[in-house]
């Protein structure tokens, strides 16, 4: 039997009379990276927040190591976040932070460590993604779009998770940067035997960085299986999403042409 991590059965969430998940089930094995790809407003994001725990489902359920979790209370719910790591979209690095204490957030914040020992933590994790002690004393704001992704990946690592989820981990790098923060996320997350997911709608980062892909369209995952089988899908959604044709029926049924 296969040991899942993450298992999301019948999950539908909506916002007033906007459904935005409609049974989503998901399955994601433990030590693997899943890439859940489709395009804006099909319920990525929602995903993975309600596995984060930041929204609850209105019906369905939620598991992390066999373990249900959407009826946690707060005390529950913050001690499960201690498995999480997370790369945000934007890096939501803080301004007002120094590159060193960003990275060891959570070490301080959440599991009390001294500002000594977590700034060692930081600056061993900064060098895990190429940067290191001499960026460590800068502001994000002095660093460029990619560097400040390394410093996030770099947090997103620091407490050692066992569960990582990235959120649109190449948005507004440049193809060559893109794909060194991919390289990056696949040694990442290999050192620490890590489980990883990801959403995202950049192909060239999802071969690069999945075991396996599930494709969400319309609230439902719509097909699930290995990477190596994405280009022989069968399925007419996820072969024009993957080659980002505009004829095909994604177009159709989406009532817009844009």
């Amino acid at each position: 039997m296969t040991d899942y991590k993450i298992q999301m059965k019948d999950v539908y969430k909506s916002f007033g009379d906007k459904h935005i998940l409609k049974g989503i089930d998901l399955n994601v094995r433990e030590g693997s990276s899943m890439v859940i790809i489709g395009g804006s407003g099909t319920g990525k994001s929602v995903t993975l927040k309600c596995i984060l725990g930041l929204l609850k489902p209105d019906s369905g359920s939620i598991k992390i190591d066999g373990k249900e979790v959407t009826d946690l209370n707060e005390k529950q719910r913050d001690e499960k976040m201690k498995k999480f790591g997370m790369l945000f979209q934007g890096g939501a690095l803080f301004d007002s932070l120094p590159v060193w204490e960003n990275v060891a957030f959570g070490l301080i914040h959440s599991e009390g460590m001294n500002k000594s020992d977590a700034r060692d933590i930081a600056i061993q994790k900064l060098e895990s993604v190429g940067l290191g002690a001499k960026v460590a004393n800068n502001f994000p704001a002095e660093l460029s779009g990619g560097m400040q992704k390394r410093v996030s990946l770099a947090r997103a690592i620091a407490t050692n998770p066992e569960i990582i989820f990235f959120d649109e981990p190449t948005t507004g790098l440049d193809p060559i940067m893109a794909d060194v923060i991919n390289d990056l996320i696949v040694k990442c997350v290999k050192d620490l035997g890590a489980t990883a997911l990801t959403i995202t709608h950049d192909m060239a980062s999802a071969r690069k960085i999945a075991d396996d892909v599930s494709m969400i369209y319309d609230g439902q995952i719509i097909w699930s299986d290995s990477i190596k089988n994405l280009d022989r899908s069968g399925n007419a959604y996820v072969d024009q999403f993957i080659h980002g044709r505009a004829e095909g029926p994604i177009m159709k049924h989406s009532g817009h042409a844009a």
